[in-house]
């Protein structure tokens, strides 16, 4: 006699999120062994992401290369991921000091780079640059600054570790941008400037490498929350309900573990494009393609509320 359909569904979906439980437990066990032994730098390694992505390939058996702007920091991360792991297992990490914002010392500093190994397997782009102001505030120096972190930077240190990846026919380049390389949004015309260049140029190095056999990944995401409870805000009144809800999930931000995860994914499964966001701004997306003149006029009119409110 077969089972009551009440009774059948509640069975199914505890099955199905037991295969998909498992399938996950397995995917992170492969994950940790596809890069053991591979060269992987990161930049910006004492941030939130940062730090999750080294302890992740840490784990996995990298020999990693951790870039910061702190040498105080590096070493309190490094002792962090030598204190927790088999030393027999793993590789010490070395330390690089590695600053965006004096382009004059990259030369030296991707030297340094490759010479720790002698090559690259996996370059993780993660530093990045935010500010938040109205478009007549920012100075040009600021402009500069932001420009030489979250675009000259990057693509600076992509060139430097190329050579190596181009003469071994392997490698793989991690941009960690931004869902603002893809969608401006008001008061961070600096930001989602810098954030398009650079998205602008690792599609480009893309195409022009994959006969090398060297994969380009960019990885756009909201921005990365790292409280522990999500911010309540005082309630404000919004006359434009449409424009304060796209900003609202527009800010709905990733923890830095969530992100480091699909890093660490997109590197063993050599995806190209990864859009880590929530479902409103995947809908700004197209229609900043599709019906751009509609975007436009809904957050310009957020951008009118919001000097009402001011």
């Amino acid at each position: 006699m077969s089972l009551p359909f009440v009774m059948t569904l509640p069975l199914l979906i505890v099955l199905a999120a037991g295969v998909y439980y498992i399938y996950n437990e397995v995917i992170q066990f492969m994950s940790a062994s596809l890069v053991r032994n591979k060269v992987v730098v990161i930049t910006d390694a004492v941030s939130g992401v940062g730090t999750e992505c080294a302890h992740l390939f840490h784990k996995g058996g990298a020999r990693l290369i951790l870039c910061g702007t702190s040498w105080d920091k590096l070493e309190s991360l490094y002792d962090s991921l030598t204190s927790d792991t088999d030393c027999r297992e793993t590789f010490p990490p070395k330390l690089v000091i590695l600053d965006f914002s004096d382009m004059d010392s990259m030369e030296d500093v991707v030297a340094e780079v490759v010479e720790c190994y002698g090559c690259v397997d996996v370059l993780i782009c993660n530093s990045s640059m935010k500010l938040k102001a109205p478009v007549q505030s920012v100075s040009l120096e600021v402009d500069r600054n932001i420009m030489d972190i979250n675009y000259f930077g990057p693509s600076t240190l992509a060139r430097g570790v190329l050579p190596t990846m181009m003469s071994r026919r392997s490698g793989h380049i991690v941009l960690v941008n931004s869902i603002q390389g893809r969608l401006a949004v008001p008061f961070r015309s600096s930001y989602a400037a810098s954030k398009h260049a650079a998205q602008a140029f690792f599609d480009c190095l893309r195409t022009e490498v994959e006969e090398y056999g060297i994969v380009v990944s960019t990885i756009s995401h909201t921005f990365i929350n790292t409280s522990d409870v999500p911010p309540v805000e005082e309630p404000s009144p919004e006359p434009n309900i449409v424009a304060a809800y796209i900003a609202s999930q527009l800010t709905q931000g990733v923890r830095p573990s969530v992100l480091a995860n699909e890093i660490m994914q997109t590197v063993n499964r050599k995806r190209k494009e990864v859009v880590l966001a929530h479902p409103i701004p995947r809908v700004a997306l197209y229609l900043r393609s599709l019906f751009p003149s509609f975007l436009f006029a809904v957050l310009a009119a957020g951008v009118k509320d919001s000097v009402l409110t001011d």
